[in-house]
């Protein structure tokens, strides 16, 4: 098997690192600190077609692979995990879904506005009650004529107050399970779309994540995505596409602290020598490297799955399992070889810890990459 990437892989690489390190880093500490969303580094991102790499250059994108993709989020979340996180969800539970599902005329009117950068999207399934069980959402939706009506609470909504597009999950009748989920593309600038203000977190802050009251939310016939009844099925099929770049937001979050543990362990001397030359630090690091391998091996292991025949659900979910989970561990570590500095938010491994809690949680928590990855070995199990 060939790890390497290929020309257009390398050069994504180099100029969203470059990117990264010349417009997104430095303000990064400053806008975790303040909240304030980075409007110019997103329109920025749209010139160098970095909010609509996998669309189609006829719709206006970049036209880019997976695995680009992947990589443009993990040079990101290197620096600036709040920032990655905006891009990956345009991406991935906008413009996948769209791309995927929608009609000609849906791809030529949302695709190019959320492609430039002028426009960011979002994703609408989580309620205050209906989180990892999606299929008990109660946002309604109802024929009136020439629109649909939407009525409900939406919660944790990514790009909220900043966003206008939103995939936005509703059920004709709560009492139809997932049989009676269909899905839309709602424009958020109207009024009967209500954000409140975004939520106080412990990382991403800079990140906009709202509550969403839908009241008489008016959606155009022509933009229902797929038909009726089917809004379930695309929403788990963008969910098997959008852990993918959580798991490279993870391993972009966990390579920073790595980083950050190098340059701590090679100038922090202690009993005469750097910190890295006494085992107990060496180990750590060698524990943080392996770790960080192993779950972009698990990416592009699902990236490859993702390119096959059917549903890459256990790849996905796999991936982002341990990627997130060792985001966590790699961050944790790097706060222990900083020692007290660690706990100081002068040091970027505070930030990155912060950052890093959130990602065994949304596109689906831990708990339920397990319950997808043991769904499929009782499946290999009845052909044992």
């Amino acid at each position: 098997m060939d790890f390497a990437l290929d020309e257009q892989q390398q050069m994504v690489a180099e100029m969203v690192r470059s990117f990264a390190e010349e417009r997104v880093r430095p303000g990064a500490a400053e806008r975790d600190r303040t909240g304030e969303f980075p409007h110019e580094i997103f329109a920025e991102m749209g010139e160098l077609g970095l909010l609509g790499m996998m669309v189609p250059e006829t719709y206006g994108g970049a036209g880019m692979d997976l695995l680009s993709y992947l990589i443009a989020v993990e040079e990101l979340a290197r620096v600036d995990a709040a920032v990655a996180v905006g891009m990956t969800v345009t991406n991935s539970v906008c413009c996948w879904p769209i791309m995927t599902f929608g009609s000609e005329e849906q791809k030529t009117e949302f695709l190019p506005q959320l492609a430039s950068g002028q426009i960011v999207g979002g994703f609408m399934l989580t309620e205050p009650n209906a989180g990892s069980d999606a299929a008990s959402l109660t946002t309604r939706y109802r024929n009136e004529g020439d629109h649909w009506r939407l009525d409900g609470a939406k919660a944790w909504i990514t790009n909220g107050e900043v966003g206008r597009f939103f995939i936005c999950l509703a059920t004709k009748d709560p009492a139809l399970g997932p049989k009676g989920i269909s899905c839309f593309i709602l424009d958020a600038r109207q009024d009967g779309v209500v954000f409140d203000p975004p939520e106080a977190k412990m990382g991403l802050r800079s990140s906009k994540t709202c509550m969403v009251t839908l009241d008489g939310a008016r959606v155009p016939k022509t933009a229902m995505l797929g038909d009726e009844g089917k809004g379930f099925a695309i929403a788990l099929a963008t969910l098997d596409h959008s852990r993918l770049g959580i798991a490279a937001q993870s391993v972009g979050i966990a390579t920073a602290a790595l980083e950050e543990s190098l340059r701590y362990a090679r100038d922090r001397k202690q009993f005469g020598k750097p910190i890295m030359e006494h085992q107990a630090i060496a180990f750590q690091l060698a524990d943080m490297d392996t770790e960080i391998d192993a779950a972009r091996g698990l990416m592009q292991r699902a990236v490859w799955a993702a390119g096959q025949p059917g549903r890459h659900s256990r790849e996905s979910a796999a991936a982002k399992l341990y990627a997130s989970e060792m985001c966590n561990r790699v961050v944790g570590q790097a706060i222990q070889i900083h020692g007290g500095y660690g706990f100081s938010s002068e040091y970027p491994v505070e930030r990155f810890f912060r950052d890093a809690r959130v990602v065994t949680i949304y596109e689906g928590t831990s708990e339920v990459q397990r319950l997808v990855i043991a769904r499929a070995l009782a499946e290999r199990a009845k052909a044992l």
